[in-house]
C-alpha cells in the first residue's frame, strides 16, 4: 500500500516530468506528438520511481520510449535542478508505456462488434475451452 508520502512524492515527479518531456517536443519542433505522464509510482524506500508514459499517436510509443530510456540520466539532473528544494534526493526513474487506454479501446470495440459476449453469450463457452 502506498503512503501519503510516496503517493505526495509521485505527484511532484509526475507534474515536473510532464513540463520536461513536453519541453523537449516542444523545444526540438515535433509536431503532432504528445506524451504524458499517467501514473508514477514511487517505492517504500523511495529510491526508484516508476513512470508509466502515454503516448500518441500510439504507433511511435516505442520509439519514444526507447528515446526517453537513452535520454533517462538527463532527465532525471532536469528533475533533480526542478524539485532540489522539495526533494532531498531524486528516485531513479523507470519508464513503461502505459496500454490502458488501448485496453480500453480494445474492450469498446470488443463490444461494438458482433463478438459481443454479453449479447452472444454461445461465444463465452468457446473462448473458455480454447
Amino acid at each position: 500500500m502506498e503512503t501519503n508520502r510516496q503517493k505526495k512524492i509521485g505527484g511532484v515527479i509526475q507534474k515536473d516530468l510532464v513540463d520536461i518531456l513536453q519541453g523537449e517536443v516542444r523545444k526540438n519542433g515535433v509536431s503532432n506528438l504528445v506524451i504524458s505522464v499517467s501514473k508514477v509510482v514511487v517505492t517504500s524506500d523511495l529510491s526508484v520511481a516508476t513512470v508509466h508514459l502515454s503516448v500518441f499517436p500510439q504507433d511511435k510509443a516505442k520509439e519514444i520510449l526507447e528515446a526517453v530510456k537513452s535520454n533517462s540520466k538527463t532527465i532525471k539532473h532536469d528533475l533533480s535542478q526542478r524539485v532540489r528544494m522539495q526533494l532531498r534526493k531524486v528516485p531513479n526513474l523507470v519508464f513503461f508505456i502505459d496500454d490502458s487506454l488501448d485496453y480500453i479501446e480494445k474492450i469498446d470495440n470488443a463490444l461494438a462488434n458482433r463478438d459481443n459476449p454479453i449479447e452472444n453469450r454461445d461465444l463465452l463457452d468457446k473462448r473458455r475451452f480454447q
